[in-house]
């Protein structure tokens, strides 16, 4: 019968008596380099904080027990959601020719995206003003008289036809 390793047994040979721990690269006991901590928001590659939001959901009284992996999601998420907005808000700063996001800009984006408006429909933009709309009758309305003076060349085709035309047909 051959011997097996343990599972979590490590793969530079220790010396008896001492933990795989205090092994250093080459193999001899003596202080080990250790890795610089990363971040939960860089271990998932989020920009948004990880351990905050995992804490706002422990303070909030939610659920009694809060895991990572749910506090990564709820980061992802939101992270998701806010890069969704900046990018239409974006749009619409630049369709009115301005380089700085206003909250007006982000009203629009939101209005305008089906999915978000639904999201936020009862959500209330501070400064974002209201949606532009006009009702079709209160428009007024193009008369063919408006049309003949502006552009004469543009007029529908009449439907009367000279009685020598009709004649030539037959």
């Amino acid at each position: 019968m051959a011997k097996t390793k343990p599972r979590n047994a490590d793969p530079i040979d220790t010396p008896p008596g001492r933990s795989s721990a205090a092994v250093n690269a080459a193999g001899r006991p003596g202080p080990v380099a250790r890795r610089r901590p990363r971040s939960r928001s860089k271990r998932a590659g989020l920009q948004f904080p990880v351990v905050r939001i995992h804490a706002a959901l422990k303070r909030g009284c939610f659920v009694d027990h809060v895991r990572w992996n749910g506090s990564v999601y709820v980061a992802s998420v939101l992270e998701y959601l806010s890069a969704e907005m900046l990018e239409l808000a974006g749009d619409a700063a630049r369709d009115n020719q301005r380089v700085r996001i206003t909250p007006r800009h982000i009203l629009l984006a939101v209005r305008n995206d089906l999915e978000l408006s639904e999201l936020l429909r009862d959500v209330t933009f501070a400064d974002g003003g209201v949606m532009p709309h006009i009702e079709q009758h209160l428009l007024p309305k193009k008369t063919l008289f408006h049309r003949q003076r502006r552009r004469p060349d543009k007029l529908p085709p009449t439907e009367e036809r000279s009685s020598s035309e009709e004649d030539t047909d037959g």
